[in-house]
């Protein structure tokens, strides 16, 4: 705790060199917290924060995400291979900072598509239909439509994600959920189809 301290205090005064040090500390409780005093000093690379994300270098789960939750202010860092991590919680939290970035290149695109109907655990499948939502990209549409169907708070998920397309398709799919099962869901597709023009 008092090693923690340190690394957090020397992100409030300053002190850059103590807390990059700390990246390299056998605690990963340490190295989470020189994360983020790098972060708030600014002095947070994507380097840094592609090193903390990768398994080879970075054992800890703990870490992973919260590197992957400093890359969503970080539009620059690539999160396509965290996608990937055996770990579903780091997962999530790359899926959330893709959607904070709201774009996605080809190859994390599809891994979102594939991660939205196809991922055991249904927070992650969450998450990736609403970074499909914030992206925007018409080829999601597809995958947030599936989502639909899927468990309650991932349709309610999807019917937030299908905001941004205007398209017949999506007005279809918040229609069908209209009559869902899950009045929050209901209430969520009845307001979006009353904000829609026409």
């Amino acid at each position: 705790m008092s090693r923690r301290r340190e690394i957090a205090i020397a992100g409030h005064t300053g002190q850059v060199d103590i807390a990059r040090a700390a990246l390299g500390d056998p605690d990963p409780s340490v190295r989470a917290t020189a994360l983020g005093a790098l972060q708030r000093l600014g002095h947070l690379t994507v380097a840094d924060v592609a090193t903390m994300l990768d398994p080879a270098a970075e054992p800890s789960a703990d870490v992973r995400r919260r590197a992957a939750q400093a890359a969503a202010s970080m539009p620059d860092c690539a999160l396509r291979s965290a996608l990937d991590d055996s770990d579903w919680s780091v997962v999530e939290m790359s899926c959330w900072a893709i959607g904070e970035h709201e774009s996605a290149d080809d190859a994390t695109l599809q891994r979102l598509i594939e991660l939205a109907g196809s991922h055991p655990e249904p927070l992650v499948r969450e998450a990736a239909v609403a970074a499909l939502g914030a992206v925007g990209d018409p080829r999601g549409m597809p995958a947030i439509i599936a989502a639909t169907h899927d468990k309650p708070a991932v349709r309610r998920r999807a019917a937030v994600a299908l905001a941004p397309f205007d398209s017949p398709e999506a007005d279809d799919a918040l229609r069908a959920l209209l009559d869902d099962r899950d009045w929050q869901t209901r209430q969520i597709a009845e307001d979006l189809l009353d904000e829609r023009p026409g």
